[in-house]
């Protein structure tokens, strides 16, 4: 989907998110997906001139793949050297913390996109007894 992204964008998306993560059985990963779509979408707000964005959703055979592109060429950085009472920052670290894998890929447009992955925790091994 393509949008504008506000300030309600991102309690919207998390129930659009949550809505197809049921349907394709991976409710599970609900609280990792929603914090990092809000993460994504709030950078958007915060750092795109005209806070168009595109959200794509991907099931994958083990997951899913969230896809956020805008057309601000600033590529997202990990903060180095953050202040503990620093009010901003943090997104990039929690997605971190939370996903699979992420990463950010130019375009040729002059914008980007801003993707991670998601996958079910892994089962504990079965015992052989």
């Amino acid at each position: 989907m393509t949008f504008t992204a506000g300030e309600h964008s991102a309690r919207h998306i998390r129930r659009i998110v949550r809505s197809y993560l049921a349907e394709w059985d991976l409710a599970e990963l609900a609280d990792a997906v929603e914090l990092a779509v809000t993460e994504l979408v709030a950078n958007v707000v915060r750092h795109v001139p005209d806070r168009r964005c595109t959200l794509l959703l991907l099931r994958q055979t083990a997951g899913i793949r969230v896809e956020v592109a805008d057309s601000s060429p600033e590529l997202p950085a990990t903060p180095v050297g953050l202040s503990p009472d620093a009010e901003g920052g943090r997104g990039l670290l929690l997605i971190d913390a939370v996903v699979d894998k992420w990463g950010v890929e130019p375009d040729r447009e002059g914008g980007k996109t801003v993707w991670f992955e998601c996958g079910p925790a892994a089962l504990p091994p079965r015992s052989t007894q």
